[in-house]
């Protein structure tokens, strides 16, 4: 008789350079939904969430890695690059561990695509990539990769063919500088921007009509590009949390969303003028601020939420008509699955370039002119009018709604995000039987 083919075993290993988000939720996808064996390797000192862990399927294995800092420190006094370095030199350790798993691929970051991609090669494993950022910021490494000085002419814009021109005004500062004394090209972007051309694929937490045109440029060139989003949460086991029936008891569209991630940058001065705007604007609002003791805050109109709160669960109420955010794309991402129209002020990193998508699908509005102004302060009666208008405006709404039928139509049966997965999963599947 025929042997039953086993099912594909995945091991997850990210490098916990960046929030391990999108990996939990791939990784919860791949396991009892689509028969798969999924081993996640954490690396972190810290334990993963505790929902993750507890999902059918998953069989988590924390690793203590023996950090060489003496190596990091040689390279570079920037704590980011001698975290990177430390992390890629103590991922040898993990050569005896992958081998006995016996996996059918590695899902891995950016981060040690170089260093993983070697280790992969040598025990003949399949590596691919998960992005937790945009098709189109991705394609900016991918540059540096083949010019590491393509930055240092004068032009405003940077040339990528196939695709509209990116402004240099959109790219993060430090990826600005020569590369002779760029620690973050020489040491981060390039080597692994260099090793994406040795992966079997790269996986994308976004959908084809989100990112249509970025994908068809990139997608002429090696490796190819599986646009798998947006990911949906796992389930979760959390408690009720109070703020939302305060939510629950307002008016459909009638709450403004503010939350500026788990990096909030944006000065005390720039906080207070928010603060004095929402007030100004006449609708309620809900403010999630990541820093400090987790507590509610009641206002006359509105609410103030410090620590961590569930994001999805918030879009989902039908009060809430605008998201305020900073544009970290797995926010974008769940805006777009919601239909909750977007006014982007981004602040650092891939931020300017996910603010553009929204713009250009017309998930929301973006302020560019807030962000040139450098450190000048955007005044309250400014930020109350601009999201009084988005509150209002039906077409922003409509656009926005629009963004969700096709979110919903790419990830349900058939759609281009789960034909995106298919291709994934027929990597391993034919290997198998």
């Amino acid at each position: 008789m025929k042997e039953k083919p086993q099912p594909p075993h995945l091991v997850f290993l990210p490098s916990g350079i960046g929030n391990p988000a999108t990996f939990f939720r791939l990784a919860a996808a791949m396991a009892a939904p689509r028969s798969c064996r999924v081993t996640f390797i954490n690396v972190q000192p810290h334990p993963v969430d505790s929902d993750f862990a507890s999902q059918p399927g998953v069989e988590l294995l924390d690793v203590d890695m023996l950090a060489d800092t003496d190596v990091a420190t040689t390279i570079s006094d920037d704590p980011f690059i001698a975290h990177v370095a430390t992390t890629n030199r103590s991922l040898y350790q993990l050569t005896p561990i992958l081998a006995s798993l016996r996996a059918s691929a590695v899902f891995s970051d950016f981060a040690i695509a170089a260093t993983l991609s070697q280790i992969s090669a040598d025990l003949n494993i399949p590596l691919l990539v998960v992005s937790t950022t945009s098709v189109k910021f991705l394609a900016v490494p991918r540059l540096l990769s083949q010019d590491p000085n393509v930055f240092s002419d004068s032009a405003e814009e940077i040339e990528v063919q196939g695709m509209p021109s990116i402004p240099k005004a959109n790219i993060p500062a430090a990826w600005l500088k020569k590369s002779s004394t760029n620690h973050l090209l020489t040491e981060y972007l390039v080597p692994n921007a260099r090793a994406l051309s040795r992966v079997r694929g790269i996986l994308f937490n976004t959908f084809d009509w989100f990112e249509q045109e970025t994908l068809a440029a990139l997608n002429r060139s090696q490796p190819p590009l599986f646009p798998i989003g947006p990911l949906q949460p796992y389930q979760k086991l959390g408690g009720h949390q109070h703020f939302l029936t305060w939510l629950s008891e307002k008016p459909a569209k009638s709450v403004v969303y503010i939350n500026f991630g788990s990096q909030e940058v944006i000065s005390e001065d720039q906080m207070r003028e928010l603060r004095k705007g929402l007030e100004i604007c006449g609708y309620h609002y809900l403010w999630v601020i990541a820093q400090g003791t987790a507590c509610f805050e009641r206002r006359d109109n509105g609410m103030i939420v410090k620590g961590g709160v569930d994001q999805e669960r918030v879009l989902t109420d039908p009060a809430i008509g605008v998201f305020v955010n900073q544009c970290e794309w797995k926010s974008i991402m769940q805006a777009a699955w919601e239909g909750v129209p977007v006014l982007a002020w981004p602040q650092h990193g891939d931020q300017m370039m996910n603010a553009e998508a929204v713009e250009k699908t017309d998930l929301g509005i973006w302020m560019k002119e807030w962000n040139s102004r450098g450190e000048e302060v955007v005044d309250r009666d400014e930020i109350g009018r601009v999201v009084r208008q988005t509150m209002e405006d039906l077409d922003i709404n409509k656009a926005a709604m629009i963004a969700r039928e096709r979110a919903r139509e790419a990830y349900e049966i058939g759609g281009s995000s789960q034909k995106a997965f298919d291709k994934v999963m027929q990597m391993f599947t034919s290997s198998n039987n």
